[in-house]
């Protein structure tokens, strides 16, 4: 009974997880089984290992294994442009895409009236603080195309209205209601060439 309950227990966290759901799941714990060694251990090693390790960005708020993160320390990365993203997943998918060069912030979310969550729950106070700081010439607000995401945009826009930096947004390419994390890098890549003033 013990191990039919663990099972149980791995299927239902597994299915928890985007994309998976309980037969994905199942289907992802049979294949594992068949190959404990060579599968399942090192996947908990694994887990158990990032799980220790991973810590956000002090920077920008990316997730990383190190502080600041490889993307803040990376020299060969502008300086002078900054891209506003709402999670890592965006801030992920941009890198995909492979044709951003500047810096990241990440803000952990967007303003929503409905859930809560103001200007004070979000990474935007680092973000003025950041910019305030000099250096950055441009701000590309890569929120995504929802009502959230726009209000954010719109609401950081505005307060960056008092400084020199220009305030640009994703252009073609990103269709209303869509995430960043579920487009393709094609689609990302021409959005971010497409850019224009907010």
């Amino acid at each position: 009974m013990t191990e039919l309950s663990e099972l149980d227990r791995l299927i239902r966290l597994l299915g928890r997880l985007p994309g998976l759901g309980p037969r994905s799941a199942r289907r992802a714990v049979l294949k594992m089984m068949d190959q404990p060694d060579k599968l399942m251990r090192p996947l908990a090693e694994a887990l158990i290992r990032t799980a220790d390790a991973i810590r956000p960005c002090a920077v920008c708020g990316n997730i990383s294994t190190i502080d600041p993160c490889r993307i803040c320390t990376d020299s060969a990365r502008s300086d002078s442009v900054l891209c506003v993203v709402e999670d890592v997943a965006d801030l992920w998918a941009l890198e995909r895409a492979g044709t951003f060069t500047g810096r990241y912030h990440v803000l952990g979310g967007t303003l929503s009236a409905i859930n809560g969550i103001s200007p004070d729950d979000l990474r935007i106070a680092q973000l003025i603080d950041r910019i305030t700081r000099g250096g950055i010439g441009e701000v590309i607000l890569a929120t995504n195309a929802t009502v959230e995401g726009q209000t954010t945009a719109h609401y950081i826009a505005e307060r960056l209205e008092q400084t020199d930096v220009v305030v640009s947004r994703l252009a073609h390419g990103v269709p209303m209601g869509a995430e960043l994390d579920y487009l393709d890098e094609g689609t990302l890549a021409a959005a971010l060439k497409a850019r224009h003033t907010a």
